[in-house]
């Protein structure tokens, strides 16, 4: 897959900076002389300046422009760089991401956690693309399968498979936001759980297309609930609320709706939840979705599979 243009030239300015050829202070190249020297569209431009500017390599500087970022203060440089690893840098990046969500991932302020300068974490990795599938390839690894498990039900190797990826994303919310299913990611951790889960269908007897599309339909289950994980500590930050306070300051809007008589089966299922209303457990929901698609796939199994 070509590397996308705005990234090469993240990549050039960065190596100049690292090898001083820009130092604090100076100049970077504008969104239009970016357009104009690597010939693209000004939005690709500008989207190199931005990622430079997440990265903690630049800033913007009034009636000045973009400029060179002064390394990060008080950083004991030679002590902290002799620490650091690419495996140090991804664990930290992990807990970060864990911790504060994949938004809050900034090269600059891994480098504050690390106590080291944001340009030293470039000998480790190339960009924070980068670093993003080195963390996710790590996490997809903590709980891969062996490769030989004792024989049983293919219906219950599927679910135990897609159970372990819902617990990875559990563990790491992160993970369901990293990529649409329409751009799959290069990870060998991730496609051994993929293996896992294909191995296990060859019992059901499907034919091959229609043994990927399950694959892909019980990740993306995952994917689709996990997302919501992230989103509600999200939501939780930017309003101050958590889920049961939003919910009890919706509740009149929601008697109103339910009274009009224009739903009649949501009038129903809320007078029948009774005072405590419905609690929202993503664990329990998981486990019905899950038995529900893996149920649902017998009757499409080979003769004699069922």
């Amino acid at each position: 897959m070509a590397e996308p243009p705005y990234r090469r030239i993240v990549a050039d300015i960065r190596r100049r900076i690292a090898s001083g050829e820009l130092r604090p202070g100076d100049r970077v190249p504008s969104t239009r002389q970016i357009a104009i020297r690597w010939g693209v569209a000004p939005a690709t431009a500008t989207k190199v300046l931005a990622t430079l500017r997440q990265e903690g390599l630049v800033h913007a500087s009034p009636r000045v422009g973009t400029i060179v970022a002064a390394p990060d203060p008080g950083v004991p440089a030679v002590a902290a760089e002799r620490d650091l690893s690419q495996d140090r840098i991804v664990r930290v990046a992990i807990e970060l991401a864990d911790a504060e969500g994949l938004d809050a991932l900034s090269m600059r302020a891994l480098a504050a956690r690390l106590g080291a300068s944001t340009m030293s974490l470039y000998r480790y990795v190339a960009s924070k693309d980068d670093l993003v599938l080195l963390m996710a390839d790590a996490a997809f690894g903590v709980e891969v399968p062996p490769a030989t498990r004792p024989a049983r039900e293919w219906r219950e190797e599927v679910a135990d498979a897609v159970r372990t990826l819902w617990t990875l994303h559990r563990r790491h919310p992160w993970l369901a936001h990293l990529s649409p299913l329409s751009r799959p990611l290069p990870l060998p951790r991730l496609l051994a759980h993929g293996e896992r889960i294909l191995a296990a269908l060859a019992g059901a007897g499907l034919e091959p297309v229609a043994a990927f599309n399950v694959e892909v339909l019980l990740y993306s289950y995952v994917q689709g609930l996990a997302v919501n994980i992230e989103r509600e500590a999200q939501a939780q930050a930017t309003t101050g609320l958590s889920d049961d306070e939003w919910l009890r300051r919706q509740g009149p809007a929601l008697d109103a709706i339910t009274a009009s008589g224009t739903y009649p089966a949501y009038a129903r299922l809320f007078a029948a939840f009774g005072p405590g209303g419905y609690d929202l457990d993503l664990d329990r929901l998981f486990e019905q979705g899950l038995a529900l698609m893996v149920n649902g796939l017998t009757p499409t199994a080979g003769p004699g599979r069922r």
